[in-house]
């Protein structure tokens, strides 16, 4: 007993017979041919035979076999016997499956000749002269030799089989004209058929994309030869290979076992893409991508889901287990911020990454530039301050996500006075309207770019930042507002123990030095300077523009209210409460349990409530210190130490 018998006269169906066989399905499987059934041997679950079948016996097997379905998948011009399978279908009771391939004649209508058949094919070539090349198959060769001239002016094209070698003599195919080649062909070897026997007109049947038909036609059209298409005679309803897979699994309840590869797109051209990245498109049965990666891809005739949400693309892959190799085209090269990282998650560890052209090799390469000492980053999609890595690096490459971004950036830049600096930009990198640019950021303070678009700038006057905490007191812009001093600066920030992309608050604000040191050492993070004096916050902005730190943002008022609407901290500095110290570091506490906490207290009372504080609330590893500070002053011929006010430096963290 089999639980499937396909009719299989097509590449098609020994594409479904070989996937019964794969997913373990027991199949009898019925070819035209011996030739047929030597391309199916080894099958362990199928039986293959290559009986020519009428309408009854084609019944009988169908009863003897207990089948639960029947798949056609001859040949469209294989009429009869899809007419006869339907009968025996209906006559034994079981479900009939139509699977036809796809056909590309909106494609493919023009500069082409076309006729209903073979014979029309050939009266219509009688009134033309030169060369044909004829892919029609052997048992269509007869119908040439109604041409005048066919010994010389037809090449045949039949498959290498002894007893059709036979056949194509006997009608006076001799020589060079019996082309006698298994395919199939490629559009290369079509083209050197054609040059070789100079070939005017090429003959074939309208047979889709797994019949070799868009190789042909695009040899055909490369080499200025004329293509000659035969239509099919029976106008047929069917579904596809993939199609007609998915009923399979439905029917037998068969999950996914797909082949998944993560294809590094490059750029989108297709001359960008490596022949791995490319060779995994051509097999896949299945792509996943972008509109825009995908419609690069339409022409390989592929099934395609539009999508880049690893938890959807999962998903979709589990509720279509007909897929068994899929490729998910992704931008550029997997492992440079690419989704692949969210889709490895999802998608299990037998998943394999081919790398592909990344937008920074590329780029590098167009504007003849080394990148080995390079610093690297992307403002796509997430917040990056540029200017501060700028400012700190000679050589600085990012990839921008919005049509403003060159724009802003260059306005940054001048701001921040980098007039000597050198910007290099690229838009729609491998495409025909790619579009590379240079200049100073005067020459981009208008610029609208492509979204998708990456910048590189060469600095001249970078500096290096101080490695450790203590720009000293001198550099700050101060007037009259209080300043927190270097020292004490330096220990409260070393008890805050930062991170380059912490979120930092400094409540109470002042001046900012607590904050622009904050800025440079969280340089990939965000600090927020909370400040109710007017003044200072006058001040704030000069400090924050004379620092060039843009990842720094003033909020004018009073905490805790100011902190309400702000992004949770990991780390929070109090240099001044208001008198509002514990409902300040309830707000913290409740923002993120496990912020890291640093204050600073001049008065008595100031200390005494902080301390009640940390009895009450939920918080750890709370350490209290008092620094008091020295420094030398010269009197006359003698050097005298002058004391400053101490200061409590309490710190702790969230958690018990």
């Amino acid at each position: 007993m089999c639980k499937v018998i396909v009719f299989a006269g097509t590449t098609e169906g020994r594409e479904v017979a070989e996937f019964l066989d794969r997913r373990e399905i027991s199949a009898h499987i019925c070819v035209a041919t011996e030739y047929g059934e030597q391309l199916l041997q080894g099958g362990k679950h199928l039986e293959i035979s290559h009986e020519r079948l009428d309408s009854e016996e084609m019944e009988q097997l169908i009863k003897e076999k207990k089948c639960e379905m029947v798949i056609d998948a001859t040949h469209p011009y294989a009429a009869e016997v899809t007419i006869n399978l339907k009968k025996a279908c209906d006559a034994a009771g079981v479900s009939y499956l139509r699977v036809l391939r796809e056909n590309q004649e909106e494609q493919d209508s023009r500069d082409c000749l076309y006729a209903e058949s073979v014979e029309d094919a050939v009266a219509l070539l009688e009134h033309t002269k030169g060369n044909i090349l004829a892919t029609t198959g052997s048992k269509e060769a007869v119908k040439y030799t109604a041409l005048t001239d066919y010994e010389k002016r037809v090449f045949l094209r039949v498959l290498s089989l002894p007893k059709v070698v036979k056949q194509c003599q006997e009608l006076g195919f001799q020589g060079k004209n019996l082309i006698c080649m298994q395919g199939p062909f490629s559009k290369e070897l079509n083209m050197a058929m054609l040059r070789q026997w100079d070939c005017k007109y090429l003959v074939t049947k309208m047979s889709g994309a797994t019949g070799g038909f868009r190789e042909k036609i695009d040899a055909a059209r490369t080499c200025g030869c004329i293509p000659v298409i035969i239509g099919r005679p029976l106008k047929e309803e069917g579904i596809s290979v993939n199609e007609c897979k998915r009923v399979l699994c439905q029917k037998f309840s068969l999950r996914s076992q797909a082949e998944i590869s993560l294809v590094g797109f490059g750029m989108g051209s297709r001359e960008n893409r490596t022949e791995e990245a490319s060779k995994a498109i051509r097999e896949a049965d299945l792509l996943i991508g972008a509109r825009r990666m995908i419609d690069a891809c339409r022409e390989f005739g592929k099934d395609c889901y539009v999508e880049y949400d690893s938890q959807k693309i999962a998903r979709y892959l589990a509720e279509h287990p007909e897929y068994e190799k899929v490729a998910v085209l992704l931008s550029g090269d997997p492992g440079f911020n690419s989704g692949a990282k969210k889709l490895l998650d999802v998608l299990g560890d037998q998943v394999k990454v081919i790398c592909g052209v990344s937008s920074v090799s590329y780029f590098m390469s167009r504007i003849r530039k080394s990148w080995d000492d390079v610093l690297i980053t992307s403002a796509h999609g997430k917040s990056t301050n540029l200017i501060t890595l700028i400012k700190r690096n000679k050589k600085v490459c990012a990839i921008l996500g919005t049509r403003d971004g060159i724009r802003k950036l260059a306005q940054e830049m001048a701001a921040h006075g980098m007039q000597r600096a050198r910007l290099y930009t690229g838009e729609c990198l491998s495409y025909p309207e790619e579009r590379i640019q240079k200049g100073t950021p005067e020459d981009f303070l208008t610029y609208e770019a492509d979204p998708l678009s990456i910048v590189y700038v060469e600095n001249p006057d970078a500096r290096k930042e101080y490695v450790t905490h203590g720009i000293s007191d001198t550099e700050f812009i101060r007037e009259k507002v209080p300043m927190t001093k270097e020292e004490v600066r330096t220990v409260s920030l070393s008890k805050l123990h930062l991170e380059e992309d912490s979120v930092c608050y400094d409540v109470g604000a002042g001046t900012g030095s607590v904050s622009i040191e904050m800025a440079l050492r969280s340089w990939n993070g965000n600090v927020y300077a909370i400040e109710k004096k007017a003044l200072a916050v006058e001040l704030l902005k000069k400090n924050k523009e004379k620092f060039a730190v843009e990842n720094l943002e003033i909020i004018e008022g009073t905490a805790p209210d100011a902190l309400e609407d702000l992004e949770p901290p990991t780390h929070a500095f109090i240099g001044g409460s208001s008198g509002n110290m514990e409902t300040i570091l309830r707000l913290l506490l409740e923002k993120n349990p496990s912020v890291r906490i640093v204050i600073n207290c001049i008065a008595l009372e100031t200390v005494s409530e902080t301390l009640q504080c940390l009895k009450t609330l939920p918080v750890k590893d709370a350490e209290i210190l008092q620094i008091a500070v020295s420094k030398g002053k010269t009197v006359g011929n003698y050097h005298m130490m002058m004391g400053e006010n101490p200061i409590y430096i309490i710190s702790c963290t969230g958690g018990k």
